[in-house]
């Protein structure tokens, strides 16, 4: 079958969160590219092996390292065993991610910073770590224009605001400006930082929103588009975000929604 049009091949990357949903669907999508995969998890290995084995079965390989994102040791420990089996990264997928939905004055200050802890500053440590290492190695041309490759994984309530999900949407928000601020800071070195902000996909963290007609109805009015988004939609963008093919790319977040953030119930006049 030849290369495939988004050729990955010869390069590493990491995906937290990819025992499942996105992550697992992300990680697949850079095996079928070429790319060797470190498959991160926190909870669920039997979902990590799951992921493993797709990678495996797309004809590359895959290292299954068990990491806390919030937890600064753990991430260094992960961001070393990677280097010490494939020697260092080229992608970095920040996925990992989780909700702890409450009203705002019902809302623990533990369901804060968990949320915050794991969405944001999860985040930022991954990126630090797969930065340390991008500048440590230098460049490597016959392997990828860019020196290292950053996608966060954000979402539409990075610009939507959600009411009873304000952890989570100002984690997204931080996100936002996290990337684009690391990616101003480090476009000089040849490391492109961007983000996905996904909206509505059918994963099971969002179940109630899609397993019944009714729920479906209701949804599909926020989604121009006329569908749910599946995983597969956000590995094709995390995958082309990773490629030569947007070498140019830095610093912006990739919308793949269907439309729902151009706010469709103002479609007749608000």
């Amino acid at each position: 079958m030849g290369r495939p049009i988004l050729d990955l091949s010869g390069q590493v990357a990491v995906v937290t969160g990819a025992s499942s949903g996105i992550g697992q669907a992300v990680a697949i999508g850079l095996a079928e590219a070429g790319a060797k995969v470190v498959v991160n998890y926190r909870g669920e290995e039997e979902g990590a092996e799951a992921t493993a084995e797709a990678v495996r079965r797309a004809g590359s390989e895959a290292l299954i390292l068990r990491a806390d994102v919030s937890d600064e040791a753990e991430v260094e420990e992960l961001f070393r065993r990677t280097r010490e089996r494939f020697g260092t990264l080229h992608i970095l997928v920040a996925n990992a991610g989780l909700q702890r939905d409450a009203p705002s004055h019902e809302m623990s200050l533990d369901d804060w910073r968990k949320v915050i802890d794991v969405n944001l500053t999860g985040q930022f440590l991954c990126c630090r770590a797969a930065i340390r290492e991008f500048l440590r190695r230098g460049p490597q041309p016959e392997i990828s224009k860019a020196t290292g490759k950053i996608v966060c994984m954000s979402s539409v309530h990075e610009r939507i605001m959600w009411a009873g999900h304000v952890n989570y949407a100002a984690s997204k928000g931080g996100v936002m400006l996290m990337m684009q601020s690391l990616a101003q800071e480090y476009a000089e070195k040849k490391i492109r930082i961007n983000s996905i902000a996904p909206g509505a996909i059918r994963t099971p963290i969002n179940r109630k929103a899609w397993e019944t007609p009714e729920a479906l109805a209701d949804l599909l009015r926020l989604i121009p588009y006329g569908r749910i988004g599946e995983v597969e939609d956000i590995a094709n963008a995390a995958v082309w975000l990773a490629s030569d093919h947007s070498d140019y790319v830095t610093g912006a977040s990739l919308f793949v929604d269907g439309g729902m953030a151009l706010y469709p119930e103002f479609r007749g006049g608000g």
